[in-house]
């Protein structure tokens, strides 16, 4: 199984470096009006920066708006937004945090916000947008594209090994795969910040309260016939946390939710891969087939220990008994010398798959040299991702530590 998912991501990899890289321009006289729009909990220290951000757009000003949810906040995250000129909407429940539910409580608003514009904008409050963000989603919005992703990268990667390791991770799992599903004709997925939607596509569908709600919606639109693309030069940087420990609630959420997802999605889209085959959509079953993939992909560290431990264990059979340290004769001493060359091809493949990806979104040297800790950020994933399989871990939504603060 190890060998299939390694060469479907080479196959990726190989795609990716075809795709292009830059979104054609258009004509910048508010050919397109947008909703920019920013869930927010106690992040009164952090949107500042965001709002920055914003005020830098080569956009028509007065082709956008920027609207703030004070989700469930004690702190003055909704006065600061409005005195940087923000609308703010203020929603106390705490009985249902998080932030699926309060995007879809400003949707239900009788205002009908969403509908003032032709996309509304995603993003969360602790990060800040490149300064094109807008044209480039104005130009894809205009030839069609309905939802769209921006990529979505790591802010100060130097920080900390667990930053550099996580911009490492988010090189590979938010750029690279896209961009090669992009030139295979697959969907790119959401990744929860720097979304684009079209204002018809929110219409017809709700935001989840699941901690993975980004997931959750791909798989819907998937399966109502939609397809998500990738913009990969519009970027979207946020903060990670600066160490393993801040980020440990923030990781056993994520593989929670995925791992309840694939058991839910999985079956869906392999039926309805079947369907499109039969209803003779071949490039349609294709398109759901990879997004399968997707769920059975782990995270890569668990991938590369996983290659690693097998590796190791077959240097010890093979070398057992070419020395004759072991009773392994025969044919038994054959398979253990092809479970090295395997094991060696596995990890061979990761690493090109890797390099490829720090190559394409042209990553800084601390990215390269922070791979040094990748053997304890292995260890430290292998025991998050045994604990999430094995136990019934929560998922309710709890804000990651900023930072910022303790």
């Amino acid at each position: 199984m190890a060998a299939i998912l390694v060469a479907y991501l080479l196959v990726l990899t190989g795609a990716a470096l075809r795709a292009p890289r830059v979104t054609a321009s258009i004509e910048a006289n508010c050919p397109m009006r947008f909703m920019i729009l920013i869930p927010a909990h106690n992040e009164e220290l952090l949107v500042p920066s965001l709002f920055a951000s914003l005020a830098e757009l080569r956009y028509p000003a007065e082709c956008y708006r920027i609207h703030l949810i004070a989700d469930n906040c004690s702190d003055h995250t909704a006065a600061v937004a409005r005195a940087a000129g923000a609308v703010v909407f203020e929603r106390q429940d705490p009985a249902r945090p998080g932030k699926g539910n309060a995007l879809q409580w400003l949707l239900e608003q009788p205002e009908h916000l969403v509908e003032q514009y032709d996309g509304l904008i995603i993003l969360d409050a602790d990060s800040v947008v490149s300064a094109n963000f807008l044209n480039v989603m104005a130009a894809r919005l205009a030839r069609g594209e309905n939802v769209v992703q921006a990529y979505y990268a790591v802010r100060h990667p130097e920080q900390s090994f667990a930053a550099g390791l996580r911009f490492n991770a988010l090189a590979a799992l938010h750029y690279l795969r896209p961009q090669g599903r992009m030139v295979l004709g697959a969907s790119a997925g959401l990744k929860g910040n720097g979304m684009m939607f079209a204002a018809p596509v929110l219409a017809s569908h709700t935001w989840s309260a699941s901690v993975t709600e980004d997931i959750e919606l791909h798989m819907a639109l998937l399966l109502d016939g939609q397809r998500v693309t990738f913009a990969p030069d519009a970027v979207v940087w946020a903060e990670m946390p600066d160490s393993l420990a801040k980020s440990e609630s923030q990781h056993q959420r994520w593989e929670s939710g995925r791992l309840t997802l694939a058991r839910r999605y999985v079956p869906q889209l392999l039926g309805a891969a079947l369907g499109a085959l039969k209803a003779g959509r071949p490039h349609w079953a294709f398109v759901l087939l990879d997004a399968v993939m997707e769920h059975l992909i782990p995270p890569f560290a668990i991938l590369v220990g996983a290659s690693g431990l097998l590796l190791a264990v077959s240097v010890l059979l093979w070398a057992g008994a070419a020395f004759g340290l072991t009773h392994v004769r025969g044919s038994a001493s054959a398979l253990a010398e092809l479970n090295v060359v395997v094991g060696v091809s596995l990890l061979l493949g990761q690493v090109l798959y890797l390099l490829a990806a720090l190559r394409l979104v042209d990553a800084p040297p601390s990215a390269y040299w922070q791979l040094l800790y990748a053997p304890i950020y292995i260890l430290w994933k292998a025991r998050q991702y045994l604990r999430t399989v094995f136990s019934q871990a929560s998922q309710t939504w709890v804000r990651t530590p900023r930072n910022d603060a303790s």
